[in-house]
């Protein structure tokens, strides 16, 4: 369930939830502060729905804490998530132009602080600071781009390639250089990972120890893979 919470902005970096947000940051106090006025801030919990597919599309969400999954069902009723998103990233932006409805559904992968604005207000900040516009277009092309590449990746029938996809996919967002290779603390479950790329939970697993066999990849834990080989993992691609 979640629920207002006006202090859920406190312990963001810098002074303001906005200036997280990679479209603001070219912004100054002023600014800001005029579009903080105007955000509502929401808490949710592990597992929380923050809309479904269908419901009216008139709030744009930027996330101050913690990650989301943005997923469709497929005919057969499983599961296929399109993107993670974690602190700074946004979304219902592709609702922004028009009167709409959500093409897909939206759910707390960890507690979550998320910062809303209205349709309506986001449009009166894009009219003001014309730039915020731009990155707006920037941003949305990126995500499409990478809904193409997955739509790309899932048409193979090679899970290995879907694998190693996901993973190098991964490190971009997630990956910390730990004593000269990538640790990635995983956002997902091996659950969630199965519905990202199309296969059993059961297939994860032999594909991950896989890897692991080969040298490209060292589990350590079920949230945590250190890579030991980034171009190895490419090749699979």
């Amino acid at each position: 369930m979640n629920s207002h919470c006006g202090n859920c902005c406190n312990n963001c970096r810098g002074q303001f939830c906005a200036s997280k947000v990679p479209i603001f940051e070219n912004l100054n106090n002023e600014e800001l502060l005029r579009i903080v006025k105007k955000i509502n801030h929401k808490e949710y919990h592990k597992g929380d729905i923050i809309f479904t597919e269908g419901s009216i599309a008139n709030t744009l969400y930027f996330i101050n804490e913690g990650k989301i999954k943005l997923y469709k069902y497929t005919k057969d009723g499983k599961e296929q998530i399109l993107h993670i998103l974690s602190e700074g990233d946004f979304f219902g932006e592709l609702e922004l132009i028009k009167p709409s409805k959500y093409g897909f559904n939206s759910k707390a992968i960890v507690g979550a602080k998320i910062c809303t604005l209205t349709k309506d207000e986001m449009r009166d900040i894009i009219m003001g600071n014309p730039e915020i516009g731009i990155k707006v277009l920037e941003a949305v092309g990126e995500r499409l781009s990478k809904v193409e590449n997955l739509v790309q990746n899932l048409a193979t029938n090679d899970v290995d390639s879907r694998m190693a996809y996901l993973i190098t996919d991964l490190i971009e967002k997630y990956g910390e250089n730990v004593g000269g290779n990538i640790s990635i603390k995983l956002p997902l479950s091996r659950e969630e990972i199965a519905n990202y790329i199309g296969v059993t939970r059961e297939t994860i697993s032999r594909k991950l120890k896989k890897f692991e066999d080969e040298n490209l990849i060292k589990i350590a834990g079920t949230k945590n893979i250190i890579v030991l080989d980034e171009e190895g993992l490419k090749e699979y691609i």
